[in-house]
């Protein structure tokens, strides 16, 4: 029997990337996306050959997040692996002071409260099934370095990616005794669409030695991070998180 990873977010980006390294490591893959599935044909192509199934659906979407997992252990008989990367940024940046709860309320409620529940439920379903091995089941947050950077311009992005942080947590908390790992991954400047609007922004970043590693990262670096916490290479910790950012994070004098 094959263990099954669950990605939000698959058909594009560090999701996609995430979907095909698990693939490749052996997990059956189930993923969800907010387009039809035609929006991603070519993406999925590989993933669909060979067995991956996909469900369009919102994570904000109580009835989208219940068919979803449905789906997964109808096809696959259950989960052993979540990966909550949907998330999205405001759609357009403005000043803190600016802010409108509008924007706010979308965010927030795709990257924490979506995420908060669709954990909620898919841990519900690993705690029916017996230990795979060392552990019953592995959660993993796609968070970012805005849990801690403070960027003016989208406040209620970085509120967000702040509350994952404490669902990651929270959840390491709840479930450890249960043998369900939870980890989160903050990535820095990834080259995805979510980037490609401010590039020039990031390349003089780059440019002027802000991050150590002077390269933009890519998907493929966020999900062998991925790949790392999926299997059975981190036993002995939950909780906690990794940054995937070149650097960034380095306090310097």
């Amino acid at each position: 029997m094959k263990k099954t990873a669950l990605v939000t977010g698959g058909g594009r980006g560090i999701g996609l990337a995430v979907a095909l390294q698990l693939a490749e490591d052996g997990f059956n893959i189930a993923i969800m996306g907010t387009h039809e599935e035609s929006y991603y044909k070519d993406n999925l192509k590989s993933l669909k050959e060979g067995g991956a199934i996909y469900v369009q659906g919102d994570t904000t979407s109580a009835s989208d997040r219940k068919r979803f997992v449905e789906s997964a252990t109808s096809a696959f008989g259950g989960i052993h692996v979540l990966v909550n990367n949907a998330g999205v940024a405001p759609k357009s940046r403005s000043d803190l002071l600016n802010m409108t709860e509008e924007s706010f309320d979308r965010v927030v409620g795709v990257n924490t409260k979506g995420t908060l529940f669709m954990t909620q439920l898919v841990a519900k379903q690993m705690l029916t099934q017996p230990f795979f091995g060392k552990k019953r089941g592995t959660i993993i947050n796609i968070s970012s370095c805005s849990a801690e950077v403070s960027s003016i311009n989208r406040g209620e992005y970085c509120v967000s990616k702040a509350g994952l942080s404490m669902l990651t947590t929270l959840f390491a908390d709840r479930l450890a005794p249960e043998g369900i790992l939870v980890h989160e991954i903050r990535p820095g400047i990834i080259e995805t669409d979510m980037t490609s609007a401010v590039k020039g922004k990031y390349d003089a970043l780059l440019k002027n030695g802000t991050f150590l590693i002077e390269r933009w990262g890519t998907p493929e670096d966020v999900a062998k991070a991925v790949s790392a916490f999926a299997g059975d290479l981190f036993l002995y910790t939950t909780g906690n998180h990794v940054d995937v950012d070149g650097g960034f994070h380095v306090k310097r004098l």
